[in-house]
This record gives C-alpha cells, sequence and structure tokens, in this order.
C-alpha cells in the first residue's frame, strides 16, 4: 500500500454558499485547509467542472506539488470532474485521495483506506463509476442522525457547534498526516492517523 504517490486530493461537496458550512461538504473543508496551509488558491476551471488549486510540501527533503479539486457539479455527479482532472492530468486512480463526509463515523472520528464499496455514498458511487474503486478515501465522520430517514436533511444541515469543532479538529489531524502518507505510504499514515483519534 501507498507504493503509488498521491498527486490529486479532492473534496467532495456542494457549490455554493448555502451548503459551506453543512455536514456533507466536509470534504471541502479538508482541501480548503490543505490549500490554506500550503499557500495553495482555487481558481474555477471550467473545462474540469471544479475550481482547483496547486500546492507544495517538503516530503524527504524535497517539494512536492499535489492538485486540489472541488467538483462544482454537486456531489451526485462529482466522478465526471475527477475523471477529466485525472485524465488530463494523467493521475492514476492510486494516485488520488478522496475526502468525504461519513455518516458510519462518530463527528470527530478520521479514518484512511484504499479502494472498497461506495456505503451509499452518492459523491463516491459517482467517482467509483467514473474511475473505478481503486482510490484512496479520507472519511471525515460526521455521525449520524439514528434513522436513514433523517440523513438527507441531517447532511445538508450546518452541525452542531461541538460536533464543528469535532470534524475541524479531524480535518486537522489529517491535514497534519498528509507529509506521512505522501512520504511513507498508506500504512504508516493510517497507523499515525488512526491511534491519535
Amino acid at each position: 500500500m501507498g507504493a503509488q504517490l498521491i498527486m490529486l486530493v479532492v473534496g467532495l461537496g456542494n457549490p455554493g454558499e448555502k451548503y459551506t458550512r453543512t455536514r456533507h461538504n466536509a470534504g471541502f473543508w479538508f482541501v480548503d485547509e490543505l490549500a490554506r496551509r500550503h499557500g495553495g488558491s482555487f481558481r474555477a476551471e471550467s473545462k474540469h467542472q471544479g475550481e482547483l488549486a496547486r500546492i507544495s510540501l517538503m516530503v524527504a527533503g524535497s517539494r512536492q506539488e499535489l492538485w486540489l479539486l472541488k467538483p462544482t457539479t454537486f456531489m451526485n455527479r462529482s466522478g465526471g470532474s475527477i475523471a477529466s482532472v485525472s485524465h488530463f492530468y494523467k493521475i492514476s486512480p492510486g494516485s488520488i485521495l478522496v475526502a468525504h463526509d461519513e455518516l458510519d463515523l462518530a463527528a470527530g472520528t478520521v479514518r484512511l483506506k484504499l479502494a472498497g464499496g461506495h456505503g451509499g455514498h452518492n459523491g463516491l458511487r459517482d467517482t467509483i463509476a467514473a474511475i473505478g474503486a481503486d482510490f484512496w478515501r479520507l472519511r471525515l465522520g460526521i455521525g449520524h442522525p439514528g434513522h436513514k430517514d433523517l440523513v438527507l436533511d441531517y447532511v445538508l444541515q450546518r452541525a452542531s457547534a461541538t460536533d464543528e469543532h469535532a470534524i475541524e479538529n479531524a480535518i486537522g489531524k489529517a491535514a497534519d498526516v498528509l507529509p506521512l502518507l505522501l512520504e511513507q505510504g498508506g500504512e504508516k499514515a493510517m497507523t499515525r492517523l488512526h491511534t491519535t483519534n
């Protein structure tokens, strides 16, 4: 695991101000944090149906550049934007990290994994349809409302202040671990991330 270098980090979310702080946009929050930390600035790229930023991190004594992507197609059509960027820059699925909200994890929990199914997440479902399942996922816990009928309203609402703080802390931990993922691969990064929360 981790043999392929991460070259593209995608945040899943919905565009527009009304969705900015909703739970479903946790993936956007993550790439925004990476841009903030590493001097990236998003710009609209209509041909890729998204906003792109370029950042540079120090990895093993040299600088590594990464693309950050926020699809602007709405969550359930994210795959087309990701496929467009990955094809244009010749980035394989194994070099892509997709950050997304995760109902099955408590707010403040974050997990890293390679490949797998979509677990009912529409953004992941469309991404898998577009590029296959062999990409990295950063699962940002947002908690569950307790019943599946409540999920749609829940993910499109802002989290409580306590949960929002917990999610932001988890995003900070994940951003801290990114250089380790780039330098030493997935196993080391997972061990570090999963033992700190």
